[in-house]
């Protein structure tokens, strides 16, 4: 239920700082509002060059505003990868500066003909941002008063926001990224119970602004130690990618970035095995997270991704149950592994 636009991710940052503060030995925001908690493992490297960073992402697809119409009226873009259909005609919050509004988002009315602005694109059913508006019945001063202005988020009300129970699994719009940062508390509370294990420290980063830029996980990775990087992800059920919607992790072997490294892939599905699940390998082509994000840009040596099998991903997704506690389980094995984690 909280909103957590890229850049504006308050509701969602003080729930995991929650979380995180009952299990972990050092948490904190850092400058650039990435949640990160820290366990210290028992054979850390002194220069904590092995190190280990978890990253899974705060933000949700959204929407910021790029004017003002005279009718108080919004036009708005997308923040992050996503295209009106992703949310169709719905109510939504407007997170202006001094308060939350409510609106409704619209292409217009469907009684309409090619005569209409936006009657061709809505009619095809190929809708683009420039056909979209948002319903606020405020004027221009009430809006500048309550602070709505170009850059201001838009996102999915809380109206819509609760999961919905279809058959074995839950449904939801933003389980990108929130069931696998559900995932990473659970790993952090298991691995409290299993220190005498944890080989190496663990930083567990809930990164700000992935669905943009990876700005968040860029920041993290070059202020904190470590050299490998795993990112925790919904992974896409299609039949291009031969993944299946079940319990059983999906591990990335690349995406549009690059390809993970083999040792760490190879780690992580181990991992999986010993937890007592049958891996999913995929090749994302696309695809993106923050561990290929970092690992391109040079400033992670290795990475790899871990990824909830995820119906829909971008709309309304569904994960079955057990799935998230799988993906913890395969973190948890992961961190603890007697043998090194995947180096090369």
């Amino acid at each position: 239920m909280a909103r957590g636009p890229g850049g504006q991710e308050d509701e969602v940052r003080a729930i995991c700082l929650e979380q995180l503060q009952q299990h972990c030995d050092e948490c904190w925001t850092d400058p650039a509002g990435n949640v990160i908690g820290l366990l210290k493992g028992h054979e850390a490297d002194p220069q904590a060059r092995h190190a280990v960073r978890i990253m899974g992402h705060m933000d949700e697809i959204a929407m910021v505003v790029k004017r003002v119409e005279a009718d108080g009226t919004l036009r708005v873009v997308a923040l992050g990868g996503a295209n009106p259909v992703n949310f169709g005609v719905c109510p939504v919050d407007i997170l202006g500066d001094r308060e939350t509004l409510p609106g409704v988002l619209s292409f217009g009315s469907m009684h309409a003909t090619t005569g209409s602005p936006q009657g061709q694109d809505v009619l095809s059913g190929a809708v683009h941002w420039e056909d979209v508006h948002v319903i606020t019945r405020l004027d221009t001063q009430t809006l500048q008063r309550l602070g709505v202005r170009p850059g201001t988020r838009v996102v999915l009300s809380q109206h819509w926001r609760a999961p919905f129970r279809v058959g074995d699994a839950i449904a939801a719009h933003f389980l990108d990224d929130r069931a696998p940062v559900v995932a990473m508390l659970q790993a952090v509370a298991q691995l409290r119970e299993r220190r005498s294990q944890l080989r190496y420290d663990a930083y567990f980063v809930f990164t700000t602004l992935e669905e943009e830029s990876n700005a968040g996980a860029m920041y993290a990775a070059s202020h904190l130690p470590g050299d490998i990087t795993i990112a925790v992800e919904v992974g896409p059920v299609m039949s291009e990618y031969a993944t299946r919607l079940s319990v059983d992790p999906i591990i990335d072997s690349g995406d549009q970035k690059g390809y993970y490294s083999r040792g760490v892939v190879a780690a992580l599905a181990d991992a999986a095995r010993r937890g007592g699940y049958d891996p999913q390998f995929a090749l994302l082509v696309d695809f993106a997270s923050d561990a290929s994000a970092v690992m391109s840009a040079g400033i992670s040596a290795q990475a790899g991704c871990v990824a909830i099998p995820t119906e829909n991903t971008h709309g309304f997704e569904l994960v079955v149950d057990g799935a998230i506690e799988a993906c913890a389980a395969t973190l948890v094995e992961y961190l603890t592994a007697a043998q090194a984690m995947g180096e090369e």
